[in-house]
């Protein structure tokens, strides 16, 4: 494990800190900024703000140069992630296009899909969603329905998607459709294409999360139509296309987790001391100071741990099925670290915004923790990948 970093990663932090409190102003760094504005209004603010980054030459970090990315090193990239958490900076609107489509799109795009989808998703221009999941395939992705017949030079489409992020400023999305037969095989007949979501026949309507955000949404296809020329990959190769794209989550680390989950341990420190647990701070309970002590040992396993990965991806080395390992690491220490936060303050953890009782911030981060065990994999799969790719257990 290689825990230094060269003269030019720290140079690249040090210019992004320059940039950073020069274009991001200290009221938007705090939670009461973003408070009494709509849903819509903090999308299109935060949208505008990552543009300006963008153009400043601070998105992209890894992408190569001649697709306006900086050509930066996985380095460079863990140390973007942990500084954008230490200045509180919004966090992207379009992670979809940016952590998925566009790396698949310069593996096996054609040069005109590179000209058009990257750099419009780079600057914002484009929002993407993501449309894989439906009501009756979740974990069971290969189960997908909706379909999508080819009418001379285009596709109708007919079907519903599920848990999309984004479904409500979208743009476009990057959907699996069915285009041919399944030939005995689930996973044969899927394409994926590329559909304008601005088109009669595309309905998105929110679904609102426990925390009172509707960030996901659900999409609707009622003879909405795709040109042929919208596919990404071949015709009914979408599957192999699908899992390379999920393929460009892995190997990354989790410095950036890590930095978010640590200040979110103070703040829940904070709040066990402020909280009165029968005339007494919480923080005096000696159950309670155990289990944070615990979640205080995770985080820094964790730290540790993302260290290990970004010396491996330094060097070269593809993870492969080893980063199912960083996806629950991360994701169970986030959701124990919640569960402490929940224990400090007692049901009214849920009661968001409410001063001196929730911590608004720190509610609705403990109420999205829920959702990280199950989205990208969820922890019983990722035990059962560990167990079975990484240790080599029996099934």
């Amino acid at each position: 494990m290689d825990l230094s970093h060269s003269e030019q990663d720290e140079e690249f932090r040090r210019e992004l800190r320059t940039w950073l409190d020069q274009n991001l102003p200290q009221e938007m760094r705090r939670m009461e900024f973003w408070a009494d504005k709509a849903e819509d209004e903090q999308f299109q603010i935060r949208r505008e703000w990552e543009a300006g980054k963008a153009k400043a030459g601070f998105a992209g970090i890894q992408w190569p140069t001649e697709y306006g990315g900086r050509g930066g090193t996985p380095t460079m990239k863990a140390i973007y992630d942990q500084e954008m958490a230490l200045a509180n900076a919004p966090t992207t609107v379009n992670p979809l296009g940016l952590t998925f489509l566009a790396p698949t799109v310069m593996y096996l795009g054609t040069e005109e899909q590179k000209k058009t989808i990257i750099p419009e998703l780079l600057h914002n221009k484009t929002i993407w969603c993501q449309g894989f999941s439906e009501p009756g395939a979740g974990s069971d992705l290969a189960a997908l329905q909706m379909r999508a017949e080819k009418q001379g030079e285009e596709y109708l489409l007919n079907g519903q998607k599920i848990w999309t992020t984004n479904a409500m400023h979208g743009d476009k999305i990057f959907t699996l459709a069915r285009t041919g037969p399944s030939d005995g095989s689930k996973h044969a007949g899927i394409s994926m294409l590329l559909v304008d979501m601005h088109q009669p026949g595309v309905e998105a309507r929110p679904l609102k999360q426990m925390s009172g955000a509707s960030e996901f949404g659900e999409v609707f296809f009622t003879d909405a139509t795709c040109p042929t020329t919208e596919i990404l990959g071949a015709e009914n190769e979408g599957w192999k296309v699908a899992m390379l794209l999920l393929s460009f989550e892995r190997g990354s680390s989790a410095i950036g987790q890590y930095t978010e989950f640590r200040k979110m341990w103070d703040e829940v420190a904070a709040a066990a001391r402020d909280t009165d647990r029968d005339g007494r701070p919480a923080a005096e309970d000696p159950v309670l100071r155990q289990a944070l002590a615990k979640e205080l040992v995770e985080l820094e396993c964790l730290k540790y741990h993302s260290w290990h990965i970004l010396t491996q991806t330094s060097k070269g080395k593809d993870l492969g099925f080893e980063a199912s390992m960083t996806k629950l690491q991360w994701s169970e220490t986030f959701r124990d670290l919640a569960d402490v936060y929940s224990d400090v303050v007692g049901p009214q953890f849920q009661v968001a915004g409410k001063p001196g009782v929730s911590r608004g911030e720190l509610t609705t981060m403990a109420l999205w923790s829920r959702s990280c065990t199950i989205w990208g994999g969820s922890s019983q799969v990722q035990r059962t990948i560990v167990a079975e790719r990484v240790l080599g257990l029996p099934r």
